[in-house]
């Protein structure tokens, strides 16, 4: 009587571990970690496609830009859609254990300078206040752009990617440079806090900002290295899942969706 009663309880057991692995690992679930705008509104857009090929798409956002990479490296997402290369390749400088890789790139946010007081860089006046980011990552964009309008000269030894505020060498106008976080940096342009502003394009439009409209500078998109990207965990850029999120962002639908949702303000990258 013990032994059927034994035998019985290891089927019940062995019928409770087959229902945990059907529910769990072999779910065909996708986690992205992705900021607001607008990397959670285009995956929203993809959803439906990735539920044709099979996949359920699950989005997080996140409130801070380092929690990102954090969360992929711990395996809490499958992968994360926020930042580009120059900023991923920062982030495993300063995080040894991160071993993430670019999936693929989806689209490019062209970085805007703001201003209510002027018409155009060259208006500002000695001693003007120009507040930046302070995500080192993006110092050199920032600073390419200054140095295409005339007003400051980097040091010609530096890549320019690589460029800081300390490898200026000619500084004119004496310009000021105070560097915030990026999701500060609309609250700052709103609130005239310095005399230009440079924000990101997801910051920029929850704040009803079109930098083709309303910046009045707009860096170039020709040979651009900052396009978003898709980061993954080594290795998983191979996966089933990961091919068919790439296949889908890489789909018409989604760059006609980007191009029209954004006019202009957020530009679709061919594979």
């Amino acid at each position: 009587m013990k032994k059927i009663v034994l035998s019985a309880l290891l089927l019940v057991f062995a019928g409770v571990l087959a229902a945990c692995g059907s529910n769990g690992s072999n779910k065909k679930e996708i986690v992205v970690a992705a900021t607001k705008t607008p990397h959670a509104e285009i995956l929203k857009e993809a959803e439906p496609l990735l539920k044709e090929k099979g996949y359920t798409l699950t989005v997080k956002v996140l409130n801070d830009y380092k929690m990102y990479n954090k969360a992929l490296a711990d395996k809490e997402v499958d992968a994360n859609y926020f930042q580009h290369v120059p900023y991923l390749e920062q982030e495993m400088k300063e995080n040894k254990d991160y071993k993430l890789v670019n999936a693929g790139a989806v689209h490019l946010e062209p970085f805007g300078i703001y201003t209510k007081k002027y018409k155009s860089l060259k208006d500002l006046p000695k001693g003007a206040t120009i507040i930046m980011t302070n995500n080192v990552a993006e110092q050199g964009r920032m600073l390419a752009m200054l140095q295409k309008a005339g007003l400051i000269t980097l040091d010609p030894k530096v890549k320019t990617i690589d460029a800081t505020t300390k490898n200026i060498t000619k500084n004119p106008k004496n310009l000021i440079f105070k560097k915030i976080a990026p999701e500060l940096t609309a609250k700052a342009y709103n609130e005239e806090e310095g005399d230009a502003v440079f924000i990101n394009v997801n910051y920029a439009i929850q704040n009803k900002l079109n930098p083709l409209k309303d910046a009045i500078e707009v860096e170039s998109t020709k040979n651009n290295p900052y396009a978003n990207i898709i980061a993954v965990r080594k290795g998983d850029e191979k996966s089933a899942k990961i091919k068919a999120l790439m296949e889908v962002l890489h789909s018409k639908k989604i760059k006609d969706f980007i191009e029209k949702k954004y006019d202009g303000a957020v530009l679709p990258v061919s594979e």
